[in-house]
């Protein structure tokens, strides 16, 4: 429980912080400066949120490049917070094979629910479940 609950603080606050760096493109040092001033350590497993945001802002093509096929639109005209999410989500299907993708899922549409538009939810869904069958193939060839 505890370990879900921080993991679940700390991809909100790697959602702020890639949303910022969305908005300015602040580098991630700066940025990550700024956010360990909001990490209380005891309730937000910092080691993740780090790996995320550091993770997603030095892959950022290729999880674009994974996020395209699957969208309706070019990825400049996505909201941002959904855009925020949607890249979050990619890049822990692609990185975190010990997360269960529905955990991932489920967390990308917890976090449209608290922070994107009425309803983006519908689309992260969308989007996520038609991304997860390439993105982690070996669970789905083996049924």
């Amino acid at each position: 429980m505890y370990k879900e609950c921080a993991r679940r603080k700390a991809r909100v606050l790697a959602l702020q912080a890639i949303y910022q760096w969305q908005l300015n493109k602040d580098t991630v040092k700066n940025i990550l400066d700024q956010f360990t001033k909001k990490i209380q350590k005891s309730e937000v497993d910092t080691l993740y949120c780090v790996a995320l945001l550091n993770g997603i802002i030095s892959d950022i093509t290729i999880i674009d490049s994974n996020i395209t096929p699957f969208i309706d639109r070019n990825l400049n005209n996505l909201d941002i917070i959904a855009l925020s999410i949607l890249r979050l989500a990619t890049f822990e299907l692609m990185n975190r094979p010990d997360v269960p993708y529905k955990v991932i899922i489920n967390e990308a549409l917890e976090l449209s629910k608290n922070f994107g538009a009425v309803d983006s939810y519908k689309y992260i869904n969308g989007v996520l479940d038609k991304s997860v069958r390439k993105l982690r193939t070996n669970m789905f060839n083996n049924t």
